[in-house]
């Protein structure tokens, strides 16, 4: 587009009049961003589109809507409706996309904080790029109802981009062309798509999906928006034009000055864009100068004839009765309700699963199921245990029923109980919390590997080491504390729970510094399940004694070792 572009405001004087006008009155807003020009030719020489560069932007330099808003915000009427709205509103933005910006905006706060994305630079971007999904023309999922699809990208004024998606966005098998209300090309889509409202796909023609798309895209490199030098880069990464940065920036000012919502579909559609050499908007003239009138005359003027008064005319929209009656006034569901749902408490073993997730609903003042409504899920405490990625935090939109599950949880290491507390971001409600406990890892079954003979002769060393294996349920038990204990023969009549006594004579293992131990505490099976006890050895006592081992959670298994002189 770069070419085509420079050719039409070097042709176009009367165009880039209009913009110098249009900025230079804007300019005493203070607006962000907004590029100032001294003159026409000034003007001009900055709207020069740079060069692509070979990582094409977002939009693949894509034509995009160049209407300004007027230059004082509209205030609307108090509780003003769709009917009360001044015509051609452009302070208003379609109910369901503003919704898509502003939960981006709160779905950034949390992943990218450092970003600062304000929804009002979305709202600029969508309105030049798509004018706010054509006005507002999506269903109850922000799923545009016809596509928007930007030109063929084959180099014919804009960038040649051959195919990267097979059609199976824009339908064209040869060359590439920007999709969606944020008008993604394909390419960057496949890296940057998101899925903003929780329905497990990621559609660039979906408004909450490519509102979420469009801010990571934006938060992208590290940027942070609050700072004006990042911001004019991320705008610049969006579409590679000075005119674009200037139009995108003079509609993020004029939100930031206030906005509303209007119903979807109502919204305000632009007329003119960039690859459009006439201007659909009438161009700017100077007033006449005022006349000067003639002194008035001293002859007295005939009185003129009265006229009777016209009839009034019939109001086009009903007067609100007294009583409350009249055009009632759109609301907007609000959340009154937020539950938890199933399992209050939560465990796992150490660096397991836990056998559920916490999951909560959302509800309105009647009772109905909110979908898409962000969910704030943290977990609070002394523990290792996280989230996918590693996370602490992570916030999750409801889906169609009104319910919202986080994401798996995996054990740590650290065992204990923390808590799992889930809020509704845009809206001040109770917290619901969840019971977390992480348990050290267990084993119900210990078995030997093999079965020879475990036998030595007097102050002499077994031949064999143990070797077991550990299962909890059937399945490996990996990283299970376990001990090894050489036990005196329980005596006749003992109690059968109670606990061994550690024998003083026999067989014994050694130290760090060879000297006998009886007793080892310190064993963990490893990743397979397994156990390799270390040697063993046999002081002068002769006969069979017992070795017991045991593991965190209750197996055990007790063996026979013989010593025994060698026979002659």
């Amino acid at each position: 587009m770069a070419p085509h572009m420079g050719r039409r405001l070097r042709k176009g004087a009367g165009t880039t009049a209009v913009a110098a006008l249009a900025v230079a009155a804007l300019s005493a807003s203070q607006a962000p961003g907004v590029v100032h020009a001294s003159s026409p030719t000034d003007q001009a020489a900055s709207d020069v589109t740079p060069t692509p560069t070979p990582d094409a932007p977002a939009s693949g330099n894509s034509p995009y809507y160049t209407d300004l808003p007027p230059l004082v915000s509209p205030t609307p009427p108090p509780n003003a409706s769709a009917g009360t709205l001044p015509v051609g509103d452009q302070q208003g933005i379609p109910a369901t996309v503003l919704d898509a910006y502003k939960k981006a905006e709160a779905a950034l706060a949390t992943d990218r904080p450092n970003c600062h994305l304000p929804w009002q630079l979305l709202g600029g971007i969508g309105k030049v790029e798509s004018g706010h999904a054509s006005g507002g023309r999506v269903d109850a999922n922000g799923t545009t109802l016809t596509p928007i699809l930007g030109p063929v990208l084959n180099g014919a004024g804009f960038a040649n981009i051959t195919d990267t998606d097979g059609g199976a966005y824009d339908g064209d098998k040869v060359h590439d062309r920007a999709v969606g209300p944020m008008q993604f090309i394909p390419s960057t889509w496949a890296t940057s798509g998101r899925d903003g409202n929780g329905d497990g796909v990621k559609d660039p023609n979906n408004v909450y999906d490519a509102a979420l798309a469009a801010g990571f895209y934006l938060c992208g490199n590290g940027r942070d928006l609050a700072v004006k030098d990042d911001l004019d880069k991320a705008i610049l990464s969006y579409n590679q034009s000075q005119e674009y940065l200037t139009t995108v920036t003079t509609w993020f000012d004029f939100y930031r000055r206030g906005t509303h919502e209007v119903p979807d579909g109502t919204g305000s559609l632009p007329g003119r864009r960039s690859d459009h050499t006439t201007p659909k908007q009438p161009p700017v003239t100077p007033q006449a100068p005022v006349t000067p009138q003639a002194p008035p005359s001293k002859k007295p003027s005939p009185k003129p004839t009265p006229t009777p008064p016209a009839p009034p005319a019939k109001p086009t929209v009903p007067p609100t009765k007294p009583d409350g009656g009249g055009t009632p006034t759109p609301t907007v569901p609000r959340a009154t309700t937020f539950e938890g749902v199933g399992a209050k408490e939560l465990t796992a073993f150490a660096g397991g699963a836990f056998g559920g997730q916490p999951t909560a609903r959302v509800k309105d003042a009647s009772g109905k199921a909110m979908a898409k409504v962000p969910v704030k899920f943290e977990i609070v405490g002394d523990t290792d245990t996280r989230f996918p990625g590693g996370a602490t935090t992570v916030t999750v939109a409801t889906s169609a029923d009104g319910t919202v599950a986080a994401p798996a949880l995996k054990a740590g290491e650290k065992t204990g109980t923390f808590t799992v507390r889930a809020t509704v971001t845009e809206a001040s409600l109770t917290a619901v919390e969840w019971k977390a406990t992480v348990v050290a890892r267990q084993a119900d079954t210990l078995t030997r590997v093999d079965a020879k003979a475990l036998t030595a002769a007097p102050s002499g060393e077994f031949a064999n080491q143990v070797s077991v294996k550990a299962t909890y349920k059937g399945a490996v038990a990996s990283g299970v504390a376990a001990s090894a204990t050489m036990i005196l023969t329980p005596a006749a009549g003992a109690d059968p729970k109670a606990a061994p006594k550690v024998n003083d004579k026999g067989p014994y293992f050694k130290d760090a510094k060879g000297n006998p131990v009886r007793e080892l505490t310190d064993l963990k099976t490893d990743a397979n399940g397994a156990l390799v006890l270390p040697k063993m050895y046999a002081d002068v006592q002769t006969g069979t004694f017992l070795l017991r081992l045991t593991t965190e959670g209750g197996a055990t298994l007790t063996l026979e070792l013989k010593v025994a002189a060698a026979s002659s």
